[in-house]
């Protein structure tokens, strides 16, 4: 399973959200800028989110997007749903059914052990990414750095808005 660049981008991008102020928001531009990220992809992603409910966009001065919902009210299943889809990562094709030994149609009235095997894993993958909040991953991230490289972070979100 690999898990596609916007869903990083857009994980990183979140835990700056949660950092503007009320009534703040900060541009496609300004959020491109500080992760030396490609604008027009990562506003293709921004409405991923917006539609999603993870993010809503602001107009007018300090406009842009902010968070939708809190920290703690935002998985990183939410995150990975909203740019990736909600399809299952695995797709049965009935392979059994192919070649000299095929199984008939009739005889597949339930799902095969591969598949059986790859939904137990990916229900598993998808509990532990909606037992993550950005909340915890921000705690976790704020108890990893310095003090001083938070309040950069801090100083050039506010910065955007002045």
């Amino acid at each position: 399973m690999q898990i596609s660049k916007g869903v990083e981008w857009t994980t990183h991008i979140c835990t700056v959200l949660a950092l503007l102020r009320e009534g703040q928001g900060l541009s496609v531009d300004a959020l491109a800028e500080f992760f030396e990220l490609p604008a027009a992809y990562l506003a293709k992603q921004m409405q991923l989110l917006r539609r999603a409910g993870i993010v809503e966009s602001l107009r007018g001065k300090g406009g842009g997007y902010r968070l939708a919902r809190g920290v703690d009210a935002i998985t990183l299943l939410d995150i990975v749903t909203a740019i990736e889809g909600p399809q299952s990562a695995f797709r049965c094709t009935e392979i059994r059914q192919n070649g000299p030994c095929g199984l008939k149609r009739a005889d597949c009235r339930r799902p095969c052990e591969v598949a059986s095997a790859f939904a137990i894993a990916e229900q598993a993958y998808r509990d532990a990414l909606a037992a993550k909040t950005l909340a915890s991953i921000m705690q976790e991230a704020a108890a990893n750095s310095t003090p001083e490289h938070l309040m950069e972070m801090a100083g050039w979100v506010q910065r955007q808005n002045a």
